[in-house]
């Protein structure tokens, strides 16, 4: 098959960045004007994968969201029962492409939350106990889900119903997680676990007690080994 000439591919990717940025949802456009909440600086990527509910939906400052992403509150478009904030995603966050953030009552994301690419976030999920009932026509119940402030979701991993997450916790790549996760943790694996915890005194203590020394803060020299008081 020949290739397109230069000039036509060029105009082709030069009117699909055009695009790009004039699909944008931002403060102040038609589409960023319907969510609950739309900080000042925040930005939603186009094209988007799903968009419904926006009033229930309230984002930060400074957060961005990437492209085909999915946001969604409640069951459908226009549901009289959608949480009137039902998604809350904190100030300076970065939500990764293709994540999908379904909210059927609440998900609540902190600040400085990185995703990376592929979350799968969800509040509820469907029943199975009826044998005479189509799995995707039995609705589970709602659980909460909270992602504390300052933590790291990893790509591809997915957070279940009732999942709560401390601060500056890291769900590594592919992981699966649910139930609660204390601060300063990291977790891994389908179901997740804590596989390193962090210890005041000790350092990032391991599952099998091996411990990694606190990383020093960039421009701040730590005081000597060998200082005492006096």
């Amino acid at each position: 098959m020949k290739p397109p000439s230069r000039w036509v591919n060029r105009a082709v990717h030069a009117a699909w960045r055009w695009v790009e940025t004039a699909g944008e949802i931002a403060p102040g456009t038609h589409r960023g004007d319907r969510f609950g909440h739309l900080g000042e600086g925040s930005c939603i990527g186009f094209p988007l994968a799903t968009l419904m509910n926006e009033h229930c939906i309230h984002v930060g400052d400074r957060t961005l969201i990437g492209r085909q992403v999915t946001l969604s509150v409640g069951y459908g478009p226009g549901d009289p029962g959608a949480s009137p904030r039902g998604l809350v995603i904190g100030d300076r966050c970065v939500i990764g492409a293709r994540t999908c953030l379904t909210a059927h009552e609440s998900i609540e994301i902190g600040d400085d939350v990185w995703f990376g690419q592929d979350v799968f976030v969800s509040d509820a999920s469907h029943g199975y106990q009826r044998p005479d009932v189509p799995i995707g026509q039995q609705f589970g119940t709602h659980d909460l889900v909270v992602v504390g402030s300052g933590s790291w979701i990893g790509h591809g991993a997915i957070l279940l119903p009732g999942t709560r997450l401390g601060r500056n916790v890291v769900v590594a790549a592919g992981s699966v997680v649910r139930g609660e996760v204390p601060d300063h943790a990291i977790v891994a694996g389908a179901p997740a676990k804590v596989v390193r915890r962090y210890q005041p005194g000790l350092g990032w203590v391991g599952r099998g007690g091996d411990v990694r020394p606190v990383a020093p803060t960039p421009g701040v020299e730590d005081e000597p080994a060998t200082a005492t008081a006096g």
